[in-house]
């Protein structure tokens, strides 16, 4: 059997200016394209960050807002500093010890959908 892929999660957006806001300039995501049908028709995205691949939508059906990813990650302190350092308005990320023995930053984009980016503890011997 061939592997298989992760999976791309579609979080519905409502306003692009501030999906951008959130994903490009806050989080530090890169657009890899963009697709509509016409000029006025909603806007369908893929962005992503070093292997990290997100779907964002402005179409009806596309995504439930309140939806929620989980994503694993090997450096959350260095990523928590960015974060912190940009400064961003709309969030001010804390460190969360996790009960599933990890650390997570858990964020909330302008549209109710849920990001919550883990690392786990250091095994003791």
């Amino acid at each position: 059997m061939k592997p298989i892929a992760s999976p791309i999660p579609i979080f519905r957006m409502f306003d692009v200016d501030k999906a951008r806001e959130f994903y490009i300039d806050f989080l530090g995501f890169t657009v890899d394209w963009e697709h509509r049908f016409e000029e006025n028709f909603p806007l369908y995205m893929q962005i992503s960050r070093n292997g990290l691949v997100f779907h964002l939508s402005e179409h009806h059906g596309d995504g439930s807002p309140g939806s929620a990813v989980f994503v694993s990650i090997s450096d959350l302190d260095a990523f928590h500093q960015e974060l912190t350092e940009k400064n961003y308005r709309y969030a001010k990320p804390g460190i969360e010890d996790a009960p599933w023995n990890a650390r997570t930053v858990t964020l909330h984009d302008p549209f109710g959908n849920r990001i919550c980016f883990s690392q786990p503890n250091a095994e003791t011997p």
